[in-house]
């Protein structure tokens, strides 16, 4: 078994749209209407959905109830972390930890963590380039709390 794809209730489409295609990359692979729900499948151009985004949420994320605890998308480099980092404060993105960090204390495996305009918590990190990176937690997983 393996993950097919994360669906994401969001408040306003069109602003979900515009951070995860715009901001993040994602390609605009089909979007629909049912009455007044609207719907969008994201991913890369010519592939499967990897995120669909369901405009049918009454309120932002809240993190003190039972799901999504955060969604962890990894690049190819530590240097391609870094310039999301850059589109994200470009775009006025807020950021649980100042630049990139590990994902415990002495980990290579680190990223950068933040909200989408709903509040949903993501993580965009790699498995290795982290190294020295500082970590926000110790030895507790930096994923786990923010």
């Amino acid at each position: 078994m393996r993950l097919g794809h994360t669906g994401l209730n969001v408040t306003d489409l069109d602003r979900s749209l515009a951070f995860y295609r715009d901001v993040l990359g994602f390609a605009l692979l089909g979007e629909g209407k049912e009455d007044d729900r609207r719907f969008a499948f994201l991913g890369e151009a010519g592939g499967p959905p990897l995120l669909t985004l369901w405009q049918q949420a009454r309120g932002a994320y809240d993190r003190t109830r039972a799901g999504l605890h955060h969604l962890a998308l990894t690049a190819d480099s530590v240097e391609r972390v870094r310039e999301y980092e850059s589109a994200l404060r470009a775009a006025g993105v807020e950021f649980a930890h100042d630049g990139v960090v590990a994902h415990r204390e002495g980990a290579a495996s680190g990223g950068i963590f933040f909200h989408d305009p709903d509040g949903t918590r993501l993580e965009i990190s790699v498995p290795d380039g982290a190294q020295g990176a500082p970590a926000p937690h110790g030895t507790t997983p930096t994923c786990g709390f923010f």
